[in-house]
């Protein structure tokens, strides 16, 4: 799974609202968007804005749940009234509200002065974007400004203006968004879409980013040359308006995690190449080297893992409170050093009792270095099991969620399908890490897909710390020998308590990610 498809999970998992918690303090989206109106109106009241064709569109939930659109004129008369249930592409929660973008925003465009007439432009001028400036989620600078007598043909777009290319041959793969982070005026090949609260801006950066494929099928159409969207259907597609308070949190989430996303495509492009490139006892000396602490050097100023680990603890215990997770089966296990130098490991109830602590010197494989600690790969991730279904209950005609039954359908660390179902019961999500349990055991992939059904031959893995995938994945891929050494039966397989109690030396999360930077960088070395 390469980054922009982990990228493309996380933003999906923002605008469906399942990346930060919902607070009920928050002020309701539906009293942001009531200002917006109000605001509209005046500008309508002064001449400075015109009244939507058609009416004004106002999004409702009607008393069978469903969202319903009316329109109503100038005078509040209502035009039209209609469930527009099939139109929304997801369910939003209970304080968001679905709007038209037209409804939040104004639009705009450009084009380009005649280059015939070189005074139309200047080094150092206005900014004037092309889309080989549309590469970067905010923008400062181009490649081409105008001067003065260039730019007074064109709108100038105001700092926090949204620019979308929507006539480009990079659209047959990608959708390019960003922020005006300073005025500029754009090429014809852009639409710029202006918030009527610019409050919003990065909040919609972050739908349309999320929203790419959807947007390039559903209003993409083919060009001769090029292809390009149909803004004016872009205009009107729907967009879930969140409480601004949580469109700050999402946006910080979002940029929390897309460094590690970075990091993590880093790390899967490297381990795809060192596996073609280097002979296989070079790549198993690189992961030992990485898991027992010699990859990279130490340093004392990063949290140390024990910090981490706590941390982790205090998420899953929320979460058991939150009826989200059941908790362990004997108590939460704490690895520690006892005064005579031997690790330990007791067992903390969800009341807070402890077990007497028990020496396990003889299972520790290696030392490892201070600031990193032992755990049982238990406690540092969620793991999935799978289950089998019927033969009536999948298909191969590409009807419903990929159904993922085991090797099959791992090749060269990528997942390729072969059966759908429309009745799953075990389902992961994109970004996961799948893991074959039984029959080939110990091949690995990131989940590409929305959803997917998996069979009792996998099982799915999802950190409770997300920046720890990376690390993980690399430490199942240093240990997978050992672990199929474990497997058991004629068709072989491993229990998943097997794995679950698996120790995992655990470094501070800030070497995790010097850990990935290295793995890269040694691929660099040798290709």
């Amino acid at each position: 799974m390469k980054a922009k498809d982990l990228k493309n999970s996380i933003l999906q998992m923002a605008v469906e609202g399942k990346l930060v918690p919902q607070d009920p303090s928050d002020e309701p989206a539906s009293v942001l968007l009531e200002r917006i109106r109000e605001e509209k109106h005046k500008l309508i009241a002064e001449g400075k804005a015109k009244f939507p064709k058609g009416g004004e569109s106002i999004i409702y939930i009607g008393s069978d749940g469903s969202p319903y659109e009316k329109r109503v004129d100038a005078k509040g008369r209502v035009l039209s009234d209609k469930c527009i249930a099939d139109e929304a592409p997801f369910e939003i929660p209970e304080s968001w509200t679905w709007v038209r973008l037209s409804a939040v925003a104004s639009f705009g465009g450009g084009k380009t002065p005649s280059t015939n007439d070189k005074s139309n432009y200047a080094h150092d001028g206005v900014l004037w974007v092309t889309s080989k400036d549309v590469k970067r989620d905010h923008i400062d600078s181009t490649l081409i400004t105008l001067s003065e007598k260039g730019a007074s043909e064109l709108t100038l777009y105001e700092k926090g203006c949204i620019v979308m290319v929507t006539r480009s041959g990079i659209l047959r793969r990608l959708l390019p968004v960003a922020v005006l982070d300073k005025p500029a005026t754009v090429n014809q090949d852009q639409k710029v879409i202006i918030p009527a609260d610019h409050s919003l801006s990065e909040w919609l950066l972050c739908y349309f980013q999320g929203s790419d494929y959807r947007i390039r099928t559903e209003f993409g159409k083919d060009g001769t040359t090029v292809e390009s969207v149909v803004f004016d259907k872009v205009k009107e597609m729907l967009v879930p308006l969140p409480p601004l308070a949580e469109q700050r949190r999402i946006v910080g989430r979002v940029n929390d995690l897309m460094p590690l996303v970075e990091e993590y495509g880093g790390l899967e492009d490297a381990r795809e190449a060192l596996d073609a490139a280097l002979p296989g006892r070079l790549r198993k000396s690189v992961l030992q080297l990485a898991v027992r602490g010699g990859l990279v050097p130490q340093d004392p100023a990063d949290e140390p893992a024990a910090v981490l680990l706590e941390r982790i603890r205090g998420q899953r215990r929320q979460l058991v409170a939150e009826k989200k997770m059941k908790a362990p089966k004997g108590g939460e296990s704490i690895i520690f050093a006892g005064s005579d130098g031997r690790r330990y490991e007791k067992r903390v109830d969800v009341k807070g009792r402890e077990s007497e602590p028990v020496c396990i010197e003889d299972e520790i494989p290696f030392e490892i270095p201070e600031g990193w600690e032992w755990a049982r790969l238990e406690s540092v991730i969620v793991l999935l099991s799978g289950t089998d279904l019927n033969s009536s209950q999948y298909n191969d005609r590409h009807e419903g969620i990929p159904y993922l039954t085991g090797a099959s359908n791992f090749a060269d660390g990528k997942l390729i399908e072969n059966r759908w179902t429309v009745e799953p019961s075990r389902v992961s999500r994109k970004g996961e890490l799948l893991f074959t349990c039984k029959g080939t055991v110990g091949e690995m992939a990131i989940n590409r897909f929305d959803a997917a059904h998996i069979a009792r031959q996998i099982m799915s893995i999802t950190p409770n710390e997300y920046g720890m995938l990376p690390y993980i994945t690399l430490f199942l891929n240093a240990m997978v020998e050992d672990i199929k050494s474990h497997a058991k039966g004629v068709i072989p397989g491993i229990e998943r308590n097997t794995l679950l109690a698996r120790l995992i030396p655990v470094p501070p999360l800030a070497e995790e990610s010097r850990i990935a930077e290295k793995f890269a960088e040694l691929l660099n070395i040798a290709v």
